[in-house]
């Protein structure tokens, strides 16, 4: 059977930019560039001392409206009130509530948590540095599987299917390992009669990084 040899590129299974979503400063990055961490691990953490000063005073609003319009419906019942006094009491008690909930809303972005886990690919901020809202602060990927993304010709679609089994070998480690394909493109490209296809690296191999290449080593199955 006739090997194809086509390149192709590692790349991790998911892979995203951390931006901030308030204007803060940075007070601490646990998570060094190049390091492991867990899904839900707190990679950023900013400086929320004015934010947590903006919530006392929202809920301290909030407890003195409570207070004028528990005692203004103790004074309904007396029918020692006014409507429009009760009605004014309600809507401050409601105003301050959201007050308390947009305030919290804010604290909650105090900390940026990882959405999954994985590793920090490049780490875009320092330190003390005072943040925007929507700045860049870290690269994150999750490397625990790796895949290959790469074009075959169109008509090898009459055998591949989904979990066929090939070879990859990578230039960085000269080391061949097993690979499976996971995914078949939707649509062939009429230009180059090709399709994309997607594989994983089928295994655990402490020495494969994101970013690696070489060569797809597959055998079509005979005949074809």
């Amino acid at each position: 059977m006739a090997r194809h040899d086509i390149r192709a590129q590692l790349m991790p299974r998911r892979y995203t930019t951390i931006a901030a979503e308030i204007g803060a400063k940075v007070s601490n990055l646990p998570i060094t560039e190049g390091g492991a961490f867990r899904a839900g691990q707190v990679l950023v953490q900013f400086d929320c001392l004015i934010q947590k000063a903006q919530l006392d005073k929202a809920e301290a609003e909030l407890e003195g409206a409570e207070q004028t319009l528990k005692s203004n419906l103790r004074l309904e019942q007396l029918n020692s009130v006014g409507q429009l006094e009760l009605d004014l009491s309600k809507s401050a008690t409601n105003k301050a509530k959201a007050e308390v909930g947009a305030n919290k809303a804010v604290m909650a972005k105090c900390q940026v948590a990882a959405p999954f886990s994985g590793r920090v690919a490049e780490q875009k901020v320092r330190e003390q540095q005072y943040v925007q809202p929507g700045q860049a602060l870290l690269d994150i990927l999750d490397d625990s599987v790796l895949e290959l993304e790469f074009l075959v010709p169109s008509h090898w679609l009459r055998w591949l299917k989904v979990g066929g089994a090939f070879d990859v070998q990578i230039d960085e480690t000269r080391k061949t390992y097993p690979a499976r394909f996971t995914r078949i493109g939707a649509r062939v490209d009429p230009v180059s009669q090709s399709v994309k296809v997607a594989a994983a690296i089928h295994g655990k191999f402490p020495e494969l990084m994101a970013g690696m290449s070489g060569k797809v080593l597959v055998a079509p199955t005979e005949g074809q």
